[in-house]
């Protein structure tokens, strides 16, 4: 029950065997590149998202600022 989805290191060598037949050595390390693009851009996007609400949240004054100028 403490194991990764039930995979034993067995299991494990009996995939990374079937995926290295079915693509090929040469197949492997394109997509293992392509797959390393894609997290690299899914992280950049993450944190262009993270800046953007960051500056929303500096413009923007918060209601008890917007209390408080009211009040002078």
């Amino acid at each position: 029950m403490n194991h990764l989805l039930f995979l034993d290191s067995p299991v494990i060598i009996v995939i990374a065997l079937i995926f290295l037949l079915l693509f090929g050595g040469k197949k492997i390390p394109e997509l293992m590149k392509g797959l390393g693009k894609g997290v690299k851009s899914f992280k950049d996007g993450l944190n262009e998202v993270e800046t953007e609400i960051k500056d929303v949240t500096k413009e923007t004054p918060k209601e008890d600022d917007k209390k408080d100028s009211a009040k002078k």
